[in-house]
């Protein structure tokens, strides 16, 4: 009877192991399923975010066109001493994970000033966060008008955490050209003259390398 017992028991452990070893090996299944689904998600994601449209810049005399992609939240006039020496105007666009990150050249010119300043990573959402964060000013001489200075400044922000250029100081650049790339959320500024008239309002969305942002008349 004891050995019956035994062989009993011994069956019933089998069949336990056997239901567990199934219940596991299914649960494994879909844990892998679910990590398969969750990195094509992410190679799309990636894939799409790192596209990089042809800009068709407008023609015509005196026009900056918007550096990045996103959504213009500040116009305002502040002070830039580095390159613009001084009171100038911004236009500063938010660009969330979901816009194109590639950079474009506001005008035609010379780069004239090339700078980068280590800082933070805080969230580019704020206009102001230039202050604290990484970021890149480049300065533009421009042929139209002639010697004119338009500043440009990437900003990183709390997911953006490299700004990559593709241009250096000294170098021509010609209106919507491709000048640099910042990874993941992030703001870019422009500065102008006062005398530039602004073509564009709060909450307006750009398109890098096509919309038009200020004109000088």
């Amino acid at each position: 009877m004891k050995l019956i017992a035994l062989s009993g028991f011994g069956i019933l452990l089998l069949m336990l192991v056997a239901l567990i070893g199934k219940y596991l090996g299914s649960l494994v299944l879909e844990i892998g399923w679910v990590f398969g689904v969750l990195w094509v998600l992410f190679v799309v994601f990636t894939f799409y975010f790192f596209r990089d449209p042809d800009p068709l810049p407008p023609t015509g005399h005196g026009l900056v066109i918007a550096p990045g992609h996103g959504k213009v939240d500040t116009i305002d006039t502040t002070t830039e001493n580095e390159f613009m020496g001084g009171e100038c105007q911004r236009i500063s666009i938010f660009l969330s994970v979901f816009d194109v990150h590639v950079q474009n050249a506001p005008v035609t010119g010379r780069v004239a000033f090339f700078k980068h300043s280590p800082g933070q990573y805080l969230n580019a959402i704020n206009a102001d966060c230039a202050k604290f964060n990484e970021n890149v000013l480049i300065g533009i001489e421009s042929v139209d008008p002639r010697e004119t200075k338009i500043g440009v400044r990437l900003i990183a922000g709390l997911i953006a955490r490299r700004i990559v250029p593709f241009i250096a100081q000294n170098e021509p650049v010609l209106r919507g050209e491709r000048i640099s790339l910042i990874q993941f959320g992030s703001r870019v500024d422009v500065y102008l003259p006062l005398n530039a008239k602004v073509k564009v309002q709060l909450g307006d969305r750009v398109v890098g390398g096509l919309t038009v942002l200020a004109a000088f008349e």
